[in-house]
């Protein structure tokens, strides 16, 4: 097995899914809407999803280490144009980056510090796997149950949703 083509046709996938997601944010969507007082806003998880699937991405590839701080977020989309306009730039950015990895680079180290905290130490395939991937569908999924509270049709991912069949 080339695992190498194996993690770029998922990303693949993933990536597309997250696409039909996305696009499926109504266009007058109240980008500050949040289900509960402890959830992100809508635009906020759109965003992170978005990041997730591209920055994130891009980030682990491309660096051995991340120093966050509170500034380096970017501002949310607030509009859906604009957080599709940002997912497919990102994506463009991340693919090619994803192509040139070797097994060489999937075994380095990755660290992810914040002040005198360090969050993530591990190779940047289990990074790729568990903080790009796994974290990507997680909250992918949370952007489904959003839309779902908002009354909006859920597009499959792994088959077709309830709104399809």
């Amino acid at each position: 097995m080339d695992i190498q083509k194996e993690l770029i046709a998922e990303y693949d996938r993933e990536t597309a899914n997250t696409r039909k997601v996305l696009e499926a944010i109504p266009e007058d969507a109240d980008f500050g809407w949040k289900p509960h007082e402890k959830s992100m806003a809508l635009g906020r998880l759109a965003a992170h999803v978005s990041d997730t699937n591209g920055d994130w991405a891009v980030h682990t590839l491309t660096k051995d280490r991340l120093d966050w701080t509170p500034d380096m977020n970017p501002s949310d989309p607030t509009t859906k144009a604009a957080l599709l306009e940002r997912f497919e730039k990102q994506v463009a950015e991340a693919k090619p980056e994803l192509a040139k990895m070797t097994p060489e680079k999937w075994d380095s180290n990755w660290k992810f510090v914040a002040g005198d905290q360090t969050w993530i130490d591990d190779t940047k395939y289990n990074v790729w796997r568990t903080w790009v991937v796994n974290h990507l569908i997680h909250h992918r999924a949370q952007l489904g149950v959003f839309l779902r509270l908002l009354g909006k049709r859920i597009p499959g991912c792994y088959g077709p949703s309830a709104d399809e069949m």
